[in-house]
């Protein structure tokens, strides 16, 4: 049997650990599609993984990497041939099922998506879960009935992946964007993607009041916690606020103020379940809105190798923009 080189994660009584190896085929599990892997990405959630900070593998031994994009090797699929390109984002990979951090997976064919046309392998994955998500939350905020023309919209944790996403496209679609960052030395990067403001973290981090002075008619969190509960409660009469982060916490210390006096909507946005239909959606959009230059200003490149460190400094709060896995 042929073996790959693999990032895994292990634990024992001593704890979690994490190694570059070599892994046997024999050992992937049970999928009709396997994928000769080029490129992956690293999330919040793929740092968490790698530092074992929050639980989010599920099994040991387990190859981290929620996201992929990869050449189709072997297909018993009828979607899929050998030499497809393919993209996958989600569906328990890296928690449940071995993940992309590996030249090679195995998986389930109704996980897949073609590689939307026009854009690289690379694009896809400076794209990757984040900036899929972030589209996702655009895509919330317009089934809303939200438009420019209603107010401003607030994008927290900006500096990081879905936020530097979520400003990109939001600045596109004609709003004007309140980027809140806890680094003010990004200001410049944010404006570059189209951040009209930058407000300190700060502003969103204080005691949570029912009902604040109203600030902007949409939102995008990453964050939850008390930045959420801060948002709600400054947001508009009929405004809506897309969650689909907790890098703050899983705790919303708000209180039903803003949902019956404001009529204010919390969306919340899935990415790892999300139907094949939407997916398709969000990423065809993505791939003709997101604007190549700014997508390029804010990535950088790791190689396997490097992909454990990089996961570090996300967790960290030391990573701006997306980062992409070089795999073959």
């Amino acid at each position: 049997m042929s073996t790959f080189r693999a990032v895994v994660i292990d634990k024992n009584e001593a704890g979690q650990s994490v190694e570059l190896r070599s892994f046997d085929e024999a050992d992937l599990m049970d999928g009709d599609v396997t994928v000769r892997v080029t490129h992956s990405t690293l999330n919040y959630k793929d740092g968490l993984a790698l530092t074992g900070k929050a639980p989010v593998v599920r099994r040991f031994p387990m190859i981290p990497g929620v996201d992929l994009v990869g050449s189709v090797e072997t297909s018993s699929h009828p979607d899929f041939k050998p030499g497809d390109a393919v993209v996958l984002n989600g569906w328990g990979l890296g928690e449940t099922h071995l993940g992309a951090y590996a030249e090679k997976v195995r998986v389930k064919g109704d996980w897949l998506i073609p590689l939307p046309e026009g854009l690289t392998p690379h694009q896809a994955m400076a794209i990757g879960t984040a900036g899929y998500t972030a589209m996702l939350c655009l895509m919330a905020l317009e089934r809303h009935g939200l438009r420019p023309d209603r107010g401003p919209a607030i994008v927290t944790g900006a500096a990081g992946g879905v936020g530097s996403v979520a400003v990109a496209l939001l600045a596109r679609a004609g709003w004007h964007v309140v980027a809140s960052t806890g680094r003010p030395e990004e200001a410049d990067y944010l404006r570059g993607l189209g951040a009209a403001e930058i407000i300190e973290r700060g502003e969103l981090t204080g005691s949570v009041r029912p009902l604040a002075k109203e600030r902007w008619a949409a939102g995008v969190d990453t964050v939850g916690s008390t930045t959420l509960a801060n948002v709600l409660s400054m947001t508009r009469y009929g405004g809506a606020v897309a969650a689909c982060g907790l890098a703050g916490g899983m705790d919303l210390p708000s209180t039903v103020a803003p949902f019956i006096l404001r009529g204010v909507s919390l969306l919340g946005v899935d990415s790892v379940m999300a139907p094949k239909a939407l997916r398709m959606e969000a990423w065809d959009r993505i791939a003709r809105e997101l604007d190549p230059g700014k997508l390029a200003a804010m990535t950088s490149t790791v190689s396997l190798d490097e992909v454990t460190e990089a996961g570090r400094r996300i967790v960290e709060g030391k990573v701006r923009g997306r980062v992409v896995v070089e795999i073959g």
